[in-house]
């Protein structure tokens, strides 16, 4: 279905073009002044020039032709050529009915669905999710589910880090601690143990002490980068040690990424990548792509255009070892392989931008990608605590990300208990619920790429631009109409008619921006968009319900339609905030 903005701009481009002017000139936007009108076209003022005229002589010619039209109620022309308007109640409801019976509520889908994969999440195996993980994962969460609203083929990829030097101090601490382990014994021929001989907790101990103890001790240290490379020569114990580690690593991470309300189509690793790096590397070789600096092979990305130096994109060390760099050169072939997608979305701490501009420059020059692949990087901002400082632990650690979860969840059922709406043994649950719209709605609704201060009082806090604000709204919405179906009423067959005061027009007002709402969304990678949208729409809401008698209404007609119209709000509300990534309870 159309806009509503589509259908304005096609009647001022009628208006235009019967005056004699070019249509291009009817565009209509959302008024910087809605005490004067809802929307305004400054098309008369772009047109003086061209047209050798004055601006308020072209707006009175415009504004004649638009007498009559079903879409607007009142056409003003204001000096020195501003046309204000206001829409027409009968069209505004007939546009609700239209929005109301469309499934996706006016976005329009893409006509030709693309394949996206979204690379997000990006956890180490062996280590605790800690705050730094959080911004990853619910954005790319956020732009997976909108782009799929969108119509297109998303695929979410976790892309664990499984290979590195970190897999190396965990087998040499075992064989510390463990020597008697079978995974030690060169000799051994049978079948290694199917039980992980260490807990998640275990091995989340494991690390540390052996990174630390590494970094003072450089036998210790060698060791590790031996084990390192034998593992990845697949030398059978510590393949199958590897194994348990990414068995018992992963049962963890899926518990704590369900808890954010994550999910990943793809579990892929960096060790997935590790059979395409021979071929890849051979190839830019023979190719003259890679070239020997320092004993390093390296590929040059540097372009005549750059205003900074880009450093070449190293491909392995001297001593042969792969890097990041490689890895994720090495999972673009994977995925163009597997998947050949149309684009490859990373969202990712900004302060890996040179690396993935190494990265992309790289995959292009050297042909990994089709000219027509799109390699995006979405670079956000830190989490900071109220000190303006990346977010730590009081004692001044970092944060373990269920840690966070946990204490916005006692935050949050302390205020429901205190407020008494909800039963005992249900304010858990709804503490479960609210507090993950403020942990998403608390990061969503900052732009992306800005650092923001995580206030957990603010985030928590019913009033005010929250998550559990828009979700009290949603639940007050329940509540209406609820009481309206225990009095014996149905939805069935009920019909919005046109706005009976200024507030509930301002609500159909802004539940007409949805369609647009989301595909800018969506086009710009913002769900911010969506969070200020639903913010919008909460306050109209409230302000329409304070102002207007619902379930009193004497006029069953009337009634109905206000339900109607409740039923539609309630629908946008929770549509937005499943693309957001979380829910709204029954009560509050």
């Amino acid at each position: 279905m159309k806009k509503l903005n589509e259908y304005m701009g096609e009647e001022l481009a009628k208006a235009f073009e019967k005056a004699g002017y070019d249509p291009a000139l009817g565009k209509v936007v959302v008024s910087n002044r809605p005490d004067l009108c809802e929307y305004q076209c400054n098309g008369a003022m772009a047109g003086a020039k061209k047209y050798k005229k004055a601006p308020f002589m072209i707006a009175d010619d415009v504004a004649a032709n638009l007498a009559g039209s079903r879409v607007f109620d009142k056409i003003e022309v204001v000096k020195p050529g501003f046309i204000n308007l206001d829409t027409n109640k009968d069209f505004l409801a007939e546009y609700m009915r239209e929005m109301e019976s469309d499934p996706y509520l006016s976005v329009t889908r893409a006509e030709k669905p693309e394949t996206i994969i979204i690379d997000y999440g990006g956890p180490n195996v062996a280590k605790p999710l800690h705050v730094g993980h959080l911004r990853s994962a619910i954005i790319g969460e956020s732009i997976k589910r909108i782009g799929r609203f969108m119509g297109h083929n998303v695929i979410g990829d976790v892309h664990l880090g499984d290979w590195g030097l970190q897999m190396g101090l965990i087998i040499t601490e075992l064989r510390v601690r463990k020597p008697e382990l079978p995974y030690f014994d060169d000799d051994f021929t049978g079948e290694y143990p199917e039980e992980a001989p260490f807990t998640i907790g275990e091995l989340e101990e494991i690390y540390p002490a052996a990174s630390a103890r590494s970094k003072v001790d450089d036998d210790y240290r060698n060791e590790a980068l031996e084990a390192t490379e034998q593992l990845q020569n697949g030398k059978p114990g510590y393949m199958a040690l590897w194994n348990h580690i990414m068995k018992v690593s992963v049962a963890d991470l899926k518990k704590n990424y369900a808890r954010l309300n994550v999910e990943f189509d793809l579990w892929k690793a960096e060790s997935d990548a590790q059979p395409y790096i021979p071929a890849m590397v051979q190839r830019m070789k023979d190719e003259g792509y890679a070239y020997e600096d320092q004993g390093a092979l390296v590929v040059d990305v540097s372009e005549e255009s750059d205003t900074k130096e880009v450093p070449p994109c190293m491909l392995l060390k001297s001593d042969g070892a792969s890097l990041y760099t490689t890895t994720d050169l090495a999972t673009i072939v994977e995925r163009m392989k597997l998947y050949d997608p149309d684009e490859m979305l990373y969202v990712v701490d900004k302060r890996q931008d040179l690396h993935f501009e190494q990265v992309f420059r790289c995959a292009r020059k050297t042909g990994l990608v089709k000219d027509t692949t799109r390699l995006s990087f979405l670079g956000f901002g830190t989490m900071n605590g109220k000190d303006g400082k990346p977010f730590k632990t009081r004692d001044g650690g970092v944060m373990r990300l269920e840690n966070l979860i946990g204490d916005i969840e006692q935050e949050m059922f302390k205020k429901i208990v205190e407020n008494r709406s909800v039963k005992d043994t249900d304010a858990e649950n709804t503490a479960k619920v609210v507090g993950l719209s403020a942990i998403k709605y608390g990061d969503l609704s900052n732009q992306a790429t800005k650092d923001y201060i995580f206030d957990v009082d603010r985030f928590t806090s019913f009033e005010g631009n929250t998550g559990p604000y828009i979700l009290y709204t949603i639940v007050r919405i329940k509540s209406i109409l609820s009481r309206f179906a225990e009095e014996g009423g149905s939805e069935d067959g009920l019909v919005i008619l046109p706005a009976i005061n200024e507030s509930q027009k301002n609500l159909m007002l802004k539940l007409s921006a949805f369609g647009q709402t989301v595909e800018n969304a969506f086009d710009e990678k913002a769900p911010h968009k969506i969070c200020a949208y639903i913010y919008e729409v909460s306050n109209a809401f409230n302000s329409f319900y304070h102002e207007t008698k619902i379930l009193s209404q004497e006029d069953p007609e009337v009634k109905g339609s206000l339900i109607a119209l409740l039923a539609l709000t309630k629908k946008v509300l929770e549509t937005s905030i499943d693309l957001l990534g979380f829910s709204a309870p029954d009560r509050m």
